[in-house]
Parts: structure tokens; C-alpha cells; sequence
């Protein structure tokens, strides 16, 4: 198996403040996808949408300023049965966010595409949470042929 893995460190005025912009619609749509829709509870499934793409995680785990933990259910192909996990911590004035994207079954070229991506997305949340403006689909910034 293979991981996608990053860490940034956010600053904020608590990990509240992150961990928000993870667990609501609202938080979602304003770093990743404007189009996000969904149930953000534990059990419930999350709606990103990019164009004609489509992703589809069910909320797995959840705890408060901690910890959220997402399985994708559709989706590219090679994301199906992943895992998104993002892990939080206060370092002075920073939450330092340990993202992985977890259980890739080889690294294929997509999978090079995909972590790149990520990374622009956590400096969209990084934006979102430090400036009120992040970068989300469709305004994000467009890597190469596939997006």
C-alpha cells in the first residue's frame, strides 16, 4: 500500500477553527470544492463534486479538534476504499495539521497527480482559516491536463 502524506501548520486562534472548516459543508466548500453537499455526522456521507467528477466519503471517525477520519466510497477508481485522515494538534500559535490519504494500492501516475493537489488544497485551508479566502474548485489552481 501506498500513502499520500503532508503536513502543514495553520495559524490559528484555536484547532476549533480548522477542525471546523473539516467537519462542516460550509467549511468544506470554502477550501476544496464549492460544490460540497452531504451529511458531515459519523455514518454520514460527504458530496464533493469537480465538474463532472465526483467523490463520495462516508465519515468514519470524529473527534473534536483532534481527528477526522473519512473512507471514500465512489470515486476514481483508485480512491475507492482509501482512507483521508487528518490529524490536529496546537503547536504555539500554529494547529499543525498531519494529513494522509491512506491505502493506495500501487503509485500510479495518478497518485502523483493526486498529491499534488492535496498539497495545493491544504494551503487552501491554510488560506481559508487564516485570511476568511481559500482556493476551492473551481477556482483552485490547475496542475496539468487531467483537471
Amino acid at each position: 500500500m501506498v500513502d499520500i502524506l503532508h503536513r502543514v501548520g495553520i495559524k490559528s486562534s484555536s484547532v476549533g477553527d480548522v477542525y471546523a472548516a473539516l467537519t462542516t459543508v460550509d467549511g468544506l466548500a470554502g477550501w476544496w470544492t464549492s460544490d460540497t453537499d452531504g451529511d458531515p455526522n459519523i455514518g454520514g456521507t460527504l458530496q464533493f463534486r469537480f465538474g463532472e467528477g465526483r467523490i463520495d466519503m462516508k465519515v468514519v471517525e470524529l473527534q473534536p479538534d483532534k481527528r477526522v477520519l473519512w473512507e471514500v466510497t465512489a470515486g476514481p477508481e483508485e480512491w475507492i476504499g482509501t482512507r483521508v485522515v487528518w490529524d490536529l494538534r496546537r503547536d504555539g500559535d500554529f494547529t499543525v495539521v498531519l494529513f494522509a490519504h491512506e491505502g493506495w494500492k500501487e503509485p500510479v501516475e495518478f497518485l502523483h497527480h493526486c498529491s499534488t493537489k492535496w498539497a495545493l488544497f491544504l494551503m487552501s485551508l491554510k488560506s481559508k482559516v487564516e485570511t476568511g479566502t481559500g482556493a476551492p474548485d473551481p477556482r483552485d489552481v490547475k496542475i496539468d491536463n487531467w483537471n
